[in-house]
């Protein structure tokens, strides 16, 4: 009877058991809508780099970004090495340190939100508050003295303060949704003369949800302007590979670097393809620069497309009060064919 009564109960688990696993239900799937892209959107990069193990280990790269869509974010610059970890905050806190290098070495944290809370340009250790439990930190490690000085700044992060996120959990969107607002949203982009970004740091200084958006999916992870600390950028339209553009205009005097970049229609960059920047362009005879596109090879700064359409984006890094005061980039506003 014992050995009966036993058996009877085993199985009453068992379907206990079963019945638990039948019921268990994937996460609900969240919707995009105008109001939560930017959520989205930063939830799908955060998963990107989690595929590459950014919530166990601080990823460095040790060459420039890939091109096309092989890259986990788009409109990933071509003047810097990333090193990326996914944190979670301490009390509200994330904590990171940078170490004193010989090249361009700064720190952005960007909450779930997308909004890029701090820059840190400065070597030293940092606590700093942070409005969501998790946060993209994100080093940019300047190529100015070539790849090798890059990678080297990076190999000299201290990582223990890093208080990786391997509790993080993927948010349930659907990411072909996602995909599908970003095509949307960079086509508008695409068709606008000019689009500066704002990147406001927090959600309450958002004022325009609209643009907001149109930020988030045509180049998140952008800096806020900070005149001398943060970063400035500012997007083309879409332009022909087959017509010559040119642009020229006063050097900027940006405090760390300012580059040009030709990105595709989905604002990624282009296999075979290198920007320009102030760190190696010729200057004209009266201090001021000339940027050519698909000119030749004889054209001053040329860049060639290599036949695909594209978009140029122009960076501040650093940005000078002269042009964060502006009311349109120096750069893109004196782009004419030839």
């Amino acid at each position: 009877m014992k050995a009966v009564k036993l058996t009877v109960l085993a199985l009453v688990a068992g379907s206990m058991m079963a019945g638990s696993i039948v019921l268990a239900q994937p996460p609900k799937i969240i919707r995009v809508t105008e109001e939560n892209f930017s959520h989205a959107e930063t939830a799908r990069n955060f998963r990107n780099w989690m595929s590459k193990g950014a919530t166990h280990q601080f990823v460095k790269a040790s060459e420039l970004p890939p091109r096309g869509k092989a890259a986990p974010t788009v409109q990933m610059n071509d003047d810097t090495l990333y090193g990326v970890a996914i944190v979670k905050a301490v009390n509200g806190y994330v904590h990171f340190s940078i170490p004193k290098t010989g090249n361009y070495l700064a720190v952005q944290v960007i909450n779930e939100q997308g909004h890029g809370e701090h820059y840190v340009v400065e070597d030293g250790e940092y606590s700093l508050p942070v409005e969501s439990d998790y946060a993209f930190v994100m080093y940019r490690s300047g190529t100015e003295n070539g790849i090798d000085d890059a990678t080297a700044a990076l190999d000299q992060v201290d990582t223990a303060s890093l208080n990786f996120a391997t509790d993080y959990q993927i948010q349930p969107y659907d990411y072909n949704e996602v995909e599908n607002w970003v095509n949307a949203y960079t086509k508008e982009v695409n068709q606008m003369d000019k689009f500066t970004y704002t990147f406001p740091r927090h959600s309450e200084d958002v004022t325009d949800l609209h643009q907001w958006n149109l930020e988030n999916a045509a180049g998140w992870g952008g800096a806020s302007p900070e005149a001398f600390v943060g970063n400035m950028y500012a997007n083309s339209s879409i332009m022909k590979a087959n017509v010559c553009y040119s642009t020229t205009f006063e050097d900027p005097h940006n405090k760390f670097f300012t580059s040009i970049t030709a990105y595709d229609a989905d604002k990624y960059l282009i296999e075979g393809v290198r920007n320009i920047n102030s760190h190696s362009w010729d200057k004209n005879a009266d201090g001021s620069i000339t940027a050519s596109f698909n000119c030749g090879k004889t054209a001053k700064n040329n860049i060639d497309t290599k036949g695909n359409d594209f978009t140029i984006t122009a960076r501040h890094y650093g940005v000078s009060p002269s042009v964060m005061n502006s009311e349109q980039d120096p750069i893109i506003a004196e782009l004419k064919t030839l």
